[in-house]
């Protein structure tokens, strides 16, 4: 008879290997017995913008806020892709040496600090931001420096749970007038097109089509998945800080061309087809996803570039006869 295969599946080594990663972990529960009482304060002192919802939980604050602004959704999935990407790092921080220390107290200290701020002067995002750096400093106060090296990211990331699109005039308008300048002079001394800028609206001069580059239209959506995902792609792929942050500083032009090249296909399907064919270019799908396409190849060919500048030609002896 052929014998049986011991080894586990898929399903089965991960949660093996979740079981490993949970035994290594000292001191659990002094870690949620403080992340408890972390998120209990937070809960029920965490928000004073009483106008808005009336809550006094920072989570349900955020919870509204998300479910009022489609630009700020994504803050819901990124405490899984954070814990997703620890768990990558599974076998790293199993090794990093653990220990508590006290000095990471000054970090729930700072924390608590900022969110007096907050709370008093009503900036709730201030308070968010609050939130995670005590946390970051109750994990360094269980589990030692080296963890919070460790974790550093994907712990950065939390960063992007910030809800800033109800910001949208401080935001959106600088990208607006950016976006629309640069798509102007780029279809008039490029392509040769004769369209006409005022303020945020493209028109040609005859009539034929109009468009507005309305807030929904600024980019910031795609600016902040394309953030995300460079500062992802330099964390996870160098280790010099210089080229994560080369990687993540090309995210915001490389988001403002993104957005230059849809708002200039529309112009080109406007011109040669009339109003009704830029329309559908800008509702279609498909369409939707030109403002990713030029810095997602942007931050490949630029992470290509700075990988090959870490390899270091190695010289070969070449054996001779004697």
């Amino acid at each position: 008879m052929a014998e049986t295969s011991s080894t586990p599946g898929r399903p089965a080594r991960f949660l093996v290997e979740a079981a490993e990663f949970w035994r290594a972990m000292p001191d659990k529960p002094l870690f949620f017995s403080l992340f408890a009482v972390w998120v209990i304060f937070f809960h029920f002192l965490g928000n004073s913008t009483f106008g808005y919802t009336d809550t006094p939980s920072l989570f349900g604050w955020l919870n509204y806020d998300y479910h009022n602004s489609a630009d700020d959704q994504h803050g819901f999935l990124v405490p899984l892709v954070v814990v997703v990407l620890l768990f990558v790092k599974r076998e790293e921080l199993i090794q990093v040496p653990k220990t508590q220390w006290w000095p990471a107290l000054a970090l729930v200290v700072a924390g608590l600090l900022l969110h007096v701020v907050g709370y008093v002067v009503q900036q709730t995002r201030v308070s968010i931001v609050a939130f995670f750096v005590g946390l970051y400093g109750l994990a360094g106060l269980v589990w030692g420096p080296r963890w919070l090296k460790a974790t550093f990211f994907p712990y950065f990331l939390f960063l992007f749970c910030v809800p800033i699109a109800t910001l949208s005039e401080t935001i959106t308008v600088p990208l607006r007038m950016l976006a629309t300048r640069v798509t102007v002079s780029l279809v008039q001394t490029v392509l040769g097109i004769g369209v006409v800028q005022d303020g945020t609206s493209i028109w040609e001069p005859t009539g034929r089509y109009q468009y507005e580059v309305a807030a929904a239209c600024s980019g910031l959506r795609s600016l902040t998945a394309i953030f995300a995902l460079a500062t992802i792609y330099g964390f996870t792929e160098f280790r010099r800080n210089w080229q994560r942050l080369t990687i993540m500083t090309c995210a915001f032009p490389l988001a403002v061309i993104g957005n230059v090249v849809r708002l200039t296909t529309i112009i080109v399907a406007a011109e040669t087809f009339g109003q009704s064919a830029g329309n559908y270019v800008h509702e279609n799908f498909w369409f939707g996803l030109l403002p990713y396409v030029p810095p997602m190849v942007g931050l490949m060919t630029l992470g290509h570039w700075l990988g090959r500048r870490r390899v270091r030609p190695i010289a070969v002896l070449e054996a001779k006869p004697v």
